[in-house]
Parts: C-alpha cells; sequence; structure tokens
C-alpha cells in the first residue's frame, strides 16, 4: 500500500513540475514585454513575441493591425520620460499545456491599456503571438 502511495505522489508531482515550469515561462515572455515597454528596448520586445506575432485593436471605431516587427521597430531605446509614473501589471495568466492567455495593464497617466496576451510554447520556448488591447484615454 505504501508503495502505490508513493506511486500516485509521483505521478502527480511530475505535472505539477511541468505546470509551473510553462508557468515560468509563460511568465517570463510576459515580463520581456514588460520590461520592453519600461526601458524602450526593441531587444526585450524580441525576446517577448514570436516573429510573426500579430497586433490588433480598434481605432477610431475601426478594425486595425499590425505586425510584431513593426511595433518593435517602434521601440525608441530609452525609457519614456515619465517612467517613474507608468505602472504595469499582470492581472491574470492562465496556462494549459502549450497554450496560454495573460491580461496585462499597463496605467500611464494619460492612458491605460489592458493588453490581452495569447502565448504559445514551441520549440522549448514560450512567445507571444497575439496582442490584442484596448486604449482608455484619461481626462485630467
Amino acid at each position: 500500500m505504501r508503495s502505490l502511495l508513493l506511486l500516485a505522489e509521483l505521478v502527480i508531482a511530475v505535472p505539477a513540475a511541468a505546470q509551473e515550469k510553462d508557468e515560468a515561462g509563460a511568465r517570463a515572455a510576459v515580463n520581456h514585454y514588460l520590461a520592453g515597454h519600461a526601458t524602450g528596448s526593441a531587444d526585450e520586445f524580441r525576446a517577448a513575441f514570436y516573429p510573426k506575432a500579430m497586433l490588433y485593436w480598434n481605432k477610431d471605431g475601426a478594425f486595425a493591425e499590425r505586425t510584431s516587427a513593426d511595433y518593435i521597430a517602434g521601440a525608441p531605446g530609452k525609457p519614456a520620460a515619465d517612467e517613474a509614473r507608468r505602472r504595469r501589471t499582470i492581472e491574470s495568466l492562465d496556462v494549459t499545456g502549450n497554450a496560454a492567455m495573460a491580461k496585462v495593464v499597463l496605467d500611464y497617466p494619460n492612458v491605460r491599456f489592458t493588453d490581452y496576451l495569447s502565448l504559445v510554447k514551441a520549440e522549448g520556448e514560450w512567445h507571444i503571438v497575439n496582442k490584442i488591447f484596448n486604449v482608455e484615454r484619461k481626462t485630467r
């Protein structure tokens, strides 16, 4: 009986360890994304996004899209002047096998972005493959 219990614990522990590793990997990709915003580093964004990733949003009531390459090309290479007043949080991260979804809030002095990031683990690496987001302008 004791050996059956040990076997059951082992069977449960292995998937739990794999799940923790995948959550850490997905979180690392999201953290690269957040670091890209904080530092303006294109390299951080490149570490976060799959090369063929896309971004989608609503712009003035119309559907808009952009490649991650175009998005990364716009990285300024330095932090924003108001960086000390900007806040970024991972609101949620849901990982199932090789797929994940993160909700991220970028709360800046004049605008609040809510990003939904789809992530995929391929060839052992987690990357953002899709970003959709909402923009809320703040009034002063």
